[in-house]
This record gives C-alpha cells, structure tokens and sequence, in this order.
C-alpha cells in the first residue's frame, strides 16, 4: 500500500515537474518570438514594405503552420516557429503603419498594444495561479475561431464593415479564452510541446492584438 502511494506520489511529482518545464520553455521562446516578430514588423514599417494581401497571407500562414507543426519534434520546428512569427511581423508592418497614418494613430496602437499585454498577462497569471482547468473550452473556442475565420473572409469579399467589426469583437473574446485555454492545457499536461504552445499564445496575442487595433481604429474614426 505505502509503495503504492509512493508510485502514485512520483508519478505526479514527475508530471508536475514536466509541465513546469513546458510553461519555462514556453515562455521563454514567446518571448524571443514576440521580439523577433516586432522587430521585422519594425523592419517592414521603416522600408514601407506593401501588404502581401489576403491571399498570400493566408497561404503563408498556414503553410508555415503546417510545417511547424510537422516539424514541432525536431530542432526544424525552432526554426519554422521563427519563421512563422517572422512573417506574421512583416504582414503586421504595414497595417501599423496605415493605422499610424491616422489622426491620433500613435495612440490607437500604444493603447492596442497595452491593452493585450494587460489581457495576455492578467489572463495567463490568473491560469497559472489558480491553476484552474479550462480544457472544457476546448470544443466552443474551436467552432467559435472556425465561425469567426470564415465571417471574417465574407466580411472581406463582400465589404461589410459591420460584420467585419463584429469579427474583431468575437475574436478579442475568443482570443481571450484561447490564453486562457492553453495556459491551462500547459500547466495540467494537456499540451507537452512547448513549440506549439508557444505557437498558439503567439497567434492568441497578435489576432488580439490586431482585432483591438480594428476596433480602436473604428472609435478614432467616429470621433
């Protein structure tokens, strides 16, 4: 019965362990992402580089995905998350740079840009610390991403900005369960690859990002 116990003691000492060291991994690569994503973005703004459009984004993107996710075993998916990240900053370049075009523009992007820092980091910690679990999320995030994705691309063929800002708002709601989500998958061993955690907060952070800036744009505007 004790060495019951004891098995059954290491055993959960081991997965704790493990998941703490996915969350270190994690963290640690989104945060050289994050940097090498902005400094591209940073990159594309000052050479004044042109968006590559809907099209060419949409197959990058997912291609790079694809690669990173056949890949996320291997040193070839370190090298894939950067690429991923790196051409996800040069699509953002030229979208801050319309936006800094507009009459108080500066402010719409530091206000886009600290408010997802604030919902990033209040909505992971408050994972981390109460170590809830989230998992029951899973299901209603992935039909509400699909469903948001493909309004998102009739709001874009059909031009309705209406539907489009409905978009942005479901994706700051859904981006935010998403934080929620793999945080609490990281830390209860639902996610051991720390690759493609990283790769799921780092599109949770720039769809967020990118959906406040929209909204934000929109309020500018009406002023």
């Amino acid at each position: 019965m004790n060495t019951s116990i004891g098995n059954t003691l290491s055993r959960t000492e081991t997965s704790v362990l493990a998941s703490n060291s996915v969350i270190r991994n994690t963290y640690s690569l989104l945060s050289m992402t994050l940097l090498f994503s902005a400094i591209v973005a940073g990159v594309s703004m000052t050479l004044n580089l042109p968006h590559p459009g809907l099209l060419l984004t949409l197959g990058g993107y997912f291609g790079l995905l694809f690669a990173t996710t056949k890949f996320r075993n291997s040193s070839m998916g370190l090298i894939f998350v950067f690429v991923l990240t790196g051409f996800m900053g040069y699509t953002l370049g030229p979208i801050l740079n319309s936006y800094l075009n507009m009459p108080n523009g500066g402010e719409i992007v530091m206000t886009a840009m600290g408010a997802t820092g604030a919902i990033f980091l209040g909505l992971s910690g408050y994972a981390l610390v109460s170590r809830k679990d989230f998992s029951f999320m899973g299901g209603f995030l992935m039909v509400g991403i699909l469903v948001a994705f493909f309004a998102g691309l009739g709001a874009v063929f059909f031009e309705m900005p209406a539907l489009s800002l409905a978009v942005s708002s479901m994706f700051v709601l859904l981006m935010a369960g998403l934080i929620l989500y793999e945080t609490s998958n990281i830390i209860h061993g639902g996610e051991t690859n720390y690759i493609m955690a990283t790769v799921t907060l780092y599109v949770s952070i720039f769809n967020l990002f990118t959906s406040l800036l929209h909204l934000l744009g929109f309020m500018n505007s009406d002023e």
